[in-house]
């Protein structure tokens, strides 16, 4: 059975058939096993040279992550350091049901989870490989489940609010071969197979896969189910572009169909869950964040600015310097 356009079928939909993935997986488990983030709980944010690499709103803030852990008032632009990590945070992600819990993926691996918005971090780590996690995601119907993206390894769940793993599914397979996601979003649009989706962006593009994690399929207008029976369903009228990473990916909690996909080439937004895509702004983001309540609200990370947007992208206005 084939997957439509560029995506093949993996050796093996359910995480175990690729040559030497077994050992793979041992290895990094067990070395996983012996890891300990370490906390510095004097460490904060400096006020330039952030290099933010995640962003996720928290309250009436918006959290931004990188070298350091800032606090930014929406209302007011005050920022505020935040205790961090010893090592720079590369993905950032929480629930709108529990706002001041956050799980941030350091630099060199493992998870550190934090319950008070911030403030105080400990690791999350139990069971996962001593590997890099690329990109994170709580359930969108499950904020006690998170799911963390490992490089050259797979989708790991937490179904404890992270604090013990379990591999879930190999990478998506694309183009002849596996590739690292590097943005996560629960989407809370159902899949026609008892669950919803798990979108990934990865250097390939866009994928998805249900959240009983049969296979990995391209993201198409219609009924997924049939679209999987028949493997052979016409690609979207505007797909993203092909041949760019997709950089940050993140879907409106209030309105799941509502997608914000960051590109090289700029911001671009789907209301369709993500069959067809339109560019709205040049924007160049490294990190995307939605306002729970309100779909348009968006918050952008560049490299120099935190900028928000009340239009879905159109327009964007610096919040903070970074």
């Amino acid at each position: 059975m084939e997957r439509s356009r560029t995506l093949k079928k993996s050796p093996d939909a359910t995480g175990g058939g690729h040559p030497g993935t077994l050992r793979r997986r041992m290895f990094l488990t067990m070395t996983g096993s012996t890891f300990i983030a370490a906390l510095l709980p004097g460490r904060t944010a400096q006020a330039t040279g952030y290099a933010a690499s995640a962003v996720t709103f928290s309250g009436q803030s918006v959290v931004v992550a990188g070298d350091g852990v800032r606090s930014v008032d929406v209302s007011t632009g005050t920022a505020a350091g935040l205790t961090a990590t010893d090592r720079p945070i590369r993905a950032l992600a929480n629930h709108p049901d529990h706002p001041d819990r956050l799980f941030a993926a350091p630099a060199g691996g493992g998870i550190a989870r934090s319950d008070d918005g911030g403030r105080v971090w400990r690791s999350s780590s139990n069971g996962l490989p001593d590997a890099q996690v690329t990109a994170l995601a709580v359930a969108a119907e499950a904020p006690g489940t998170v799911y963390a993206a490992v490089a050259g390894d797979g989708l790991w769940r937490g179904e404890d609010a992270g604090r013990t793993w379990s591999f879930v599914m190999d990478r998506p397979w694309i183009e002849e071969a596996e590739q690292d996601v590097l943005a996560l979003a629960s989407v809370n649009l159902a899949s026609g197979m008892g669950g919803i989706w798990l979108y990934a962006g990865t250097e390939k593009g866009l994928t998805r896969v249900p959240d009983c994690f049969c296979r990995w399929q391209d993201v198409v207008a219609g009924d997924a189910m049939d679209a999987l029976v028949s493997g052979a369903a016409p690609p979207p009228e505007a797909p993203l572009p092909e041949g760019e990473p997709v950089l940050a990916l993140v879907s409106a909690h209030t309105a799941p169909e509502q997608l914000y996909a960051a590109l090289p080439s700029g911001l671009w937004a789907s209301t369709d869950g993500g069959a067809t895509w339109q560019r709205r702004s040049s924007l160049h983001a490294r990190a995307l964040a939605v306002a729970p309540a309100d779909p348009g609200h968006i918050a952008a990370a560049t490299d120099t600015e935190l900028k928000l947007s009340r239009d879905g992208g159109v327009n964007w206005a610096t919040l903070a310097a970074l």
